[in-house]
């Protein structure tokens, strides 16, 4: 039996805090241009921090004459301008899979592994610049939500439900394969990310369907909202000759995927599921970006968030692809 303490297979909570330098080289703001496995480059940002309204104060030489309050100005027959602070912080949600689809890894780690590494090192990133950070971390049985908060209290209670719905991954552990459980997850997220709020969801999106798209759609319109696709180099390049034990928790089944018509039936539903979820970023406007379980996590993120792209707008088009490698 495989130990909860086995790298790549499973994390700990000293693992993901040992994380924290790393954040550091990750950057969820819109500061830099986007360099990532995507052939395309987004021309526009993401949405900055807001702004408060502070005051109206009289006009003085050097001030930006689009920031003057005509009605005041008419009223009181002297210019003067509306003056506004930078919101001082924003919250990040990060939605973490940790469903049995993610128990799966071929060479260096498991997806849910990589998913909890992806996870911390975004967190330790928001927490870093002073904004709240809060989660929602689901498996095939339930979700656990974390309130945004800025604290190292906050992320370490994150952690904490990230390694406990990670170690509790197996066959033969009466787990059963939810795929309704990600839009269950989206759902939580979409009540929570009311207004100019990044979401970064992490997960191999298995299950997604239409459902799964207006949801995020409907939470792209007024937030970030950022798609990190896990996946494994295996699962869209199999071996020519091999046969591979699947499960869904319960059931086994091995297959020949040496045989011509099995690799070609798992190739092309790989393709499809895969395609459909890189169709967001034309679709929504949201970046979808691959993350690989075959290598190191946190170059992979410094390499895909040198910071993040965004939508030109409304109704605006991309030129942006992705592939897996």
């Amino acid at each position: 039996m495989t130990s909860a303490n086995s790298p790549g297979v499973y994390v700990s909570l000293d693992d993901l805090i040992a994380l924290e330098y790393r954040g550091r080289k990750v950057s969820f703001l819109p500061r830099q241009p986007v360099h990532s496995l995507l052939s395309g480059r987004f021309a526009s940002r993401m949405r900055g921090r807001g702004l408060n309204f502070e005051e109206i104060r009289d006009y003085r030489a050097g001030d930006d004459v689009r920031s003057i309050d005509w009605k005041v100005t008419a009223r009181l027959q002297k210019p003067h301008i509306r003056v506004f602070n930078e919101e001082r912080d924003r919250q990040t949600i990060l939605v973490v899979d940790q469903r049995l689809s993610m128990f799966f890894g071929s060479r260096l780690a498991m997806k849910s592994v990589t998913a909890a590494q992806a996870a911390a090192i975004g967190a330790w990133r928001v927490l870093g610049v002073g904004d709240r950070i809060g989660a929602i971390i689901f498996g095939d049985r339930d979700l656990v939500e974390v309130n945004p908060r800025r604290s190292r209290a906050n992320v370490l209670q994150i952690f904490s439900a990230i390694v406990a719905q990670n170690q509790a991954l197996g066959v033969g552990r009466g787990l059963v394969s939810a795929p309704a459980m990600l839009n269950t997850a989206l759902e939580h997220a979409l009540r929570r990310a009311l207004h100019d709020t990044v979401v970064v969801i992490i997960s191999d999106f298995d299950g997604a369907d239409d459902a799964t798209r207006k949801k995020i759609g409907a939470m792209a319109l007024h937030n970030d909202v950022v798609a990190l696709l896990v996946h494994d180099p295996l699962q869209s390049d199999l071996p020519p000759s091999a046969s591979m034990t699947v499960t869904d928790g319960e059931l086994q089944i091995r297959l020949d995927v040496g045989r011509d018509s099995v690799r070609k039936y798992i190739s092309q539903a790989t393709e499809e599921r895969l395609k459909g979820v890189f169709a967001w970023t034309h679709e929504l406007g949201i970046p979808v970006l691959p993350l690989s379980a075959a290598e190191d996590t946190a170059m992979q993120l410094r390499r895909l968030l040198g910071a993040m792209p965004a939508r030109h707008g409304r109704g605006g088009s991309h030129r942006t692809e992705a592939t897996l490698g």
